[in-house]
């Protein structure tokens, strides 16, 4: 990868729907080297999919907590256990395994601090294998959804 693939992906993060043409424009390319480029660039993965980027108020999940994650312990079953557990929470919007502890860092997003009540009691505090949960509010979104480096 090279400093026109990297300007290419800054450019897609910024805005998805940009034609082939702007795009080229863009990085100052013709469109077949450009096109040809998005194309290496997506069957080789540094381009996972395209989205739209919902602003969560919008929909009234206006409540975000973020939860740690500790586990009794980390065998292959219980880690595969939590994490098909978790992907099937919809109102988990990002989960990551971390190292030491704690092990895992879950994004809730809610409608109100009732809605995840009833969602930690519920789903989260039944998660296979979990020790301790530990919550903290997330009071204002600073940087939310930042292009990643050239």
């Amino acid at each position: 990868m090279d400093a026109l693939d990297r300007k290419i992906l800054t450019e897609l993060q910024l805005d998805g729907r940009l034609t082939i043409t702007e795009l080229a424009a863009r990085v100052k390319l013709s469109v077949p080297p450009c096109h040809r480029r998005l194309r290496d660039l997506e069957r080789e993965g540094a381009i996972r999919g395209y989205r739209a980027i919902v602003d969560p108020a919008a929909i009234g999940l206006d409540f975000e907590a973020l939860v740690f994650a500790t586990l009794r312990w980390e065998d292959p079953d219980t880690v595969t256990a939590v994490e098909q557990a978790v992907t099937a929470i919809p109102n988990v919007t990002q989960a990551q395994r971390l190292f030491g502890e704690p092990d895992y860092l879950l994004r809730v997003a809610t409608t109100d601090l009732t809605a995840f009540q009833q969602l930690y009691v519920q789903q989260l505090a039944r998660l296979p294998g979990v020790q301790r949960l530990n919550s903290t509010l997330v009071m204002k979104s600073i940087i939310d959804s930042r292009p990643l480096p050239e």
